[in-house]
């Protein structure tokens, strides 16, 4: 039998014994799975696409069988070729530091896709990146990347970076409702960004940033208007904070501790 023959047969067998529930665990840590990293991509490892498809913009952008691969999830996506993560490879993967660091570089090759960078790796904190203007039109004008960055944040929150998630909703609330930026990704931040943050502490203070800088409030549909008067009153006797747009100086309300002990004690 040739080489070519047994690894054909070797990949029908995985398929049979269902095996592609170890994939994205494999894909991570670099393991060869009797041949199952030639369904990646035509045998692209995931170091190899770090380097191969960073700033490839249009590859990123048009090809969509990636993005499975690189944030699994325990629900199905798009690509009928990725498995969803089960309990004990969710366990296993959040206990490997190989396979998280493999994680943070997919998260910071996408988040340059999208006009944004990393600041910080401990918080994750992030800001506007050289290249934000090209690449906040593509993303506005491509909204097939909202489900994209709705699919990273639930993979934070899934394999070990839960904290990163209310940093890149706050990023996107900051530049859709305070800059105007992002008309095209407004809706998904409100309707699907915030929701996926797990902690609801953040997850509060996340919706309470949206209702105080929210153009008309009677319309305000996400969190019961009782909760939306009692942010009202508080922030009545605060000051906005100034910021430059891009024609003029715009204010708005922004969230310190005062705030956050108010919450916790709400």
């Amino acid at each position: 039998m040739t080489r070519k023959a047994r690894q054909k047969k070797t990949i029908l067998m995985l398929q049979k014994h269902q095996a592609w529930i170890h994939f994205n665990l494999c894909n991570y840590l670099q393991i060869d799975l009797l041949m199952v990293f030639l369904f990646l991509l035509s045998g692209v490892y995931i170091d190899q696409f770090h380097i191969e498809w960073y700033a490839k913009y249009d590859q990123l952008e048009f090809v969509h069988s990636y993005i499975q691969w690189l944030f699994p999830l325990q629900e199905p996506g798009m690509n009928y070729e990725a498995s969803t993560l089960t309990k004990e490879e969710i366990k296993e993967f959040c206990q490997n530091s190989s396979a998280k660091a493999n994680l943070l570089k997919s998260y910071e090759l996408m988040l340059d896709f999208y006009g944004i960078r990393l600041c910080d790796e401990n918080t994750g904190e992030v800001e506007r990146a050289s290249n934000w203007r090209d690449r906040f039109d593509n993303l506005n004008s491509h909204t097939h990347n909202n489900l994209r960055i709705t699919r990273i944040l639930k993979c934070q929150g899934t394999l070990g970076y839960p904290h990163y998630q209310a940093p890149l909703v706050r990023f996107f609330l900051k530049e859709t409702l305070v800059h105007k930026e992002l008309p095209n990704v407004k809706e998904s931040v409100l309707n699907y960004f915030v929701f996926a943050v797990l902690d609801k502490k953040q997850r509060r203070r996340l919706l309470k940033f949206a209702y105080l800088n929210y153009d008309r409030k009677d319309e305000f549909v996400w969190c019961p208007k009782k909760i939306q008067m009692m942010w009202s009153e508080q922030s009545a006797s605060k000051p906005q904070k100034r910021v430059k747009g891009k024609k003029e100086v715009c204010e708005y309300f922004s969230l310190d501790k005062e705030d956050e002990a108010k919450d916790q004690t709400n």
